[in-house]
C-alpha cells in the first residue's frame, strides 16, 4: 500500500525539526505502508513525540497556523457559537470572529466534515488554527464551566423579560442549554455541569441573599456558584415542574424524578424538596442508567476481600448484612453480590426504598408507605413468591428483622443493610432491636462494614518518604524501614482536588462456630471483634492502611474516612 501525500509532507516536516532520527522515520514509513495507518497514528502509538510536537508538525505540514492556546485568548461569544457537545467531542473551540470568518482552534484541523458542520450551524467561514489537545480541553473546560455559562445566563435574564409560555420538560440537556428561555438554559447548565464533574448529588440551597448551588463529588460537597435571589423562585419552580412535582405546594416535602439525556447517555435524577426558613431546598441525586458497574471484581478488587465475599455467597441460605453510614456504597456492594448470584437458576426478589437502579432478571419491589406497602408487608408477600434470594434495602424495625431472620432460617439467602460503625456492631444492633441471640446466631452468615475512600489522581500524585510518625501510625515496622506514600498537588484532570474516583474498603466478619457460641452467650461487640480478628478478619483500619501503603490514597484521606483510634 503506497504512503499518502499527507504522510509524505509530515515526514518531511519531522525531518526538518530533527525530532525523530532518519532510521526511525524510515521504519515508521514502512510500517505505515504495510498497515495502512497514518504516520500521526503511529507516532502517537510509539510515543516518540509529545502532543505539542505533533500538533506543530501537523500544522506546519498543512500550512496552518499553530497557536499556544490559553483560555484568555478565546472570545466567549465565539466559543458558544459552537455547542459544547461538538466542542467536547471533536476537541475544538471557537476563538474569535472577523467579519464573516470564524477562527477555530482544533486538535485535528484537517477534519473537513466537522468544519462543514460548524459552517452550516453558524453561517461563518471556518478558519482552523492548530493547538495541542490538552490546551483545547482546558479552554473548553474553562469557557463551558457551569459558572461562566451561568454568568452569561444571569446577564441575559437582567437584560430581557421572562418569555411567556409553558416550560418544556427536559429531554436533551444540550438542546435545552441553547434555549432562548434563560431559566431553562440556567437549570440545564447546572445539571450538565454536575454530570461533567462526576457529581453524585446537586444541592440547590436558598440563602438570605442568593441561591447557592453545591455539587457532591467523590463524597465531598463543593460550592459551585451563587445565583441572585431574584431568580430563586423561578429556578425552584422550573426544577419542580421538570420533576413532576406540585409547584403550588411549598409547605411539605415532595419527591419527584427527571429522566434526561446528556452526551448520548441516559440519566435519572431523583429529586427531593424540603421546606426551609429561606425557601425550598432541592437535592437531586444523579443516577447514570447506562453505567454497568455491578461487578464484584471491580467493587472489591482486593483478592482477600473478594474471596471472603465469594465464600459467604456459597452458602445456600442464611443472612448477610452490610453496614456503614449513608453514602458508603452499601447498595452498590449489594447489587454486585446480586449480579454474581443472578445466574438464571435463582428467583431473586428485592424490597427497596427507593429502587435506584433496574437490574435485569431480578424482581424489584418499591416500598410505598402511603399505600401500606412497608418493608414488612412486602416481605410477607415475597415469601409467597417462591424466592431463593431476598434483598431487603434496610432493616429498620423489629418486624422486618423478625421476617428476615425467619426467611434466613427457612432456606432463603437474605441480604440487607444496617447503620452501624463496624461489622461486630451489626450483632448488637439486631439484639437491641429485639431478636433473641440464639436466633441471630443460627441465621447470620456474616456482617460486612464498608467505607468509600477517595483514590489519588494518577496524573498529579507525588511520592514522598514517610515520616517516623506516619510510619508509626501505619505500623510500617520501625523508623528505619523505607516507606513511600503519595500526596496530590491537584490538576485539571481531578478538578484540582487531588483525587479521582473512590474505592471501597471492607471489614468482613464471617460467623464461625466459636463466634456463634459467643453471640448466644451474649458477649460484647469488643469481645466478638477481638475473636474475629484472631480468626483472620481484617479491620477497616487495616484495610485503609493497606490502601495508603499501596499508594492508592493519601494518609489524610485515611484519617478523614476511618476512625484511627479504633482497634
Amino acid at each position: 500500500m503506497p504512503i499518502n501525500k499527507t504522510d509524505d509532507t509530515i515526514i518531511d516536516s519531522i525531518r526538518l525539526t530533527g525530532a525523530v532520527d532518519d532510521d526511525k522515520l524510515n521504519e515508521l514509513a514502512a510500517s505505515a505502508k504495510e498497515s495502512g495507518k497514518s504516520i500521526i497514528s503511529l507516532l502517537k502509538e510509539s510515543g516518540l513525540m509529545s502532543e505539542d510536537q505533533m500538533a506543530r508538525i501537523v500544522a506546519a505540514a498543512q500550512k496552518i497556523e499553530f497557536i499556544t492556546l490559553s483560555p484568555d485568548m478565546v472570545d466567549p461569544i465565539a466559543a458558544h457559537m459552537i455547542p459544547y457537545e461538538m466542542s467536547n467531542e471533536h476537541n475544538l473551540i471557537g476563538l474569535r470572529t472577523e467579519g464573516d470568518k470564524l477562527y477555530v482552534a482544533m486538535s485535528s484541523p484537517m477534519n473537513l466534515a466537522v468544519r462543514d458542520q460548524i459552517e452550516l450551524r453558524t453561517g461563518y467561514k471556518v478558519f482552523p488554527q492548530a493547538a495541542t489537545p490538552n490546551a483545547i480541553k482546558g479552554a473548553v473546560r474553562y469557557h463551558f464551566n457551569v459558572q461562566n455559562v451561568t454568568k452569561q445566563t444571569i446577564a441575559s435574564m437582567r437584560l430581557k423579560k421572562q418569555r411567556q409560555g409553558d416550560r418544556q420538560e427536559v429531554a436533551n440537556l444540550s438542546k435545552l442549554q441553547d434555549s432562548a428561555d434563560p431559566i431553562s438554559s440556567l437549570v440545564c447548565s447546572i445539571i450538565s455541569g454536575a454530570i461533567d464533574c462526576r457529581a453524585s448529588d446537586i444541592h440547590v440551597e436558598p440563602q438570605e441573599s442568593n441561591l447557592t448551588i453545591r455539587y457532591r463529588v467523590d463524597g465531598i460537597l463543593k460550592k459551585e456558584l451563587d445565583i441572585p435571589s431574584t431568580a430563586q423562585a423561578e429556578v425552584i419552580s422550573h426544577l419542580k415542574i421538570m420533576a413532576g412535582m406540585d409547584i403550588s405546594e411549598k409547605r411539605i416535602p415532595q419527591d419527584g424524578h427527571i429522566t434526561t439525556m446528556h452526551q448520548n447517555r441516559e440519566y435519572d435524577l431523583r429529586v427531593s424538596s424540603l421546606p426551609a426558613v429561606t425557601g425550598e431546598k432541592i437535592v437531586l441525586r444523579i443516577l447514570d442508567k447506562s453505567n454497568k458497574r455491578w461487578n464484584l471484581d471491580d467493587i472489591a478488587p482486593n483478592k482477600f476481600d473478594n474471596a471472603k465475599f465469594r465464600s459467604l455467597l456459597e452458602n445456600p441460605y442464611g443472612m448477610i448484612l452490610i453496614t456503614g453510614p449513608t453514602g458508603s456504597g452499601k447498595t452498590t456492594t449489594l447489587y454486585s453480590l446480586l449480579q454474581l448470584l443472578n445466574n438464571g437458576r435463582n428467583n431473586i426478589v428485592t424490597v427497596e426504598d427507593p429502587v435506584e437502579y433496574r437490574l435485569a432478571g431480578i424482581t424489584q419491589v418499591q416500598v410505598n408507605n402511603k399505600a401500606g406497602l412497608t418493608f414488612a408487608a412486602a416481605l410477607r408477600s415475597i415469601l409467597r413468591q417462591d424466592p431463593d434470594i431476598i434483598l431487603i434495602g434496610e432493616i429498620r424495625d423489629l418486624e422486618t428483622a423478625e421476617i428476615a431472620v425467619s426467611a434466613a432460617m427457612t432456606g432463603h439467602l437474605v441480604l440487607s443493610t444496617l447503620h452501624t460503625n463496624d461489622a461486630a456492631g451489626a450483632i448488637s444492633r439486631f439484639i437491641n432491636i429485639g431478636i433473641p441471640p440464639f436466633l441471630l446466631a443460627s441465621s447470620l452468615l456474616g456482617a460486612v462494614a464498608q467505607r468509600l475512600i477517595r483514590k489519588s489522581c494518577s496524573q498529579c500524585g507525588q511520592t514522598y518518604a514517610a515520616s517516623d510518625e506516619q510510619k508509626k501510625i501505619l505500623a510500617a515496622g520501625g523508623n528505619d524501614k523505607e516507606l513511600t506514600l503519595v500526596k496530590n498537588a491537584g490538576c485539571d484532570n481531578c478538578l484540582k482536588t487531588g483525587y479521582l474516583g473512590r474505592e471501597s474498603i471492607y471489614e468482613i466478619l464471617t460467623v464461625s462456630p466459636q463466634l456463634r457460641r459467643m453471640i448466644i452467650d451474649g458477649k460484647s461487640d469488643t469481645e466478638i471483634k477481638a475473636q474475629a480478628i484472631k480468626e483472620g478478619m481484617r479491620t477497616l483500619k487495616a484495610s485503609g492502611i493497606e490502601a495508603v501503603v499501596s499508594r492508592n490514597t493519601t494518609i489524610d484521606e485515611l484519617w478523614r474516612v476511618v476512625d484511627m483510634q479504633m482497634d
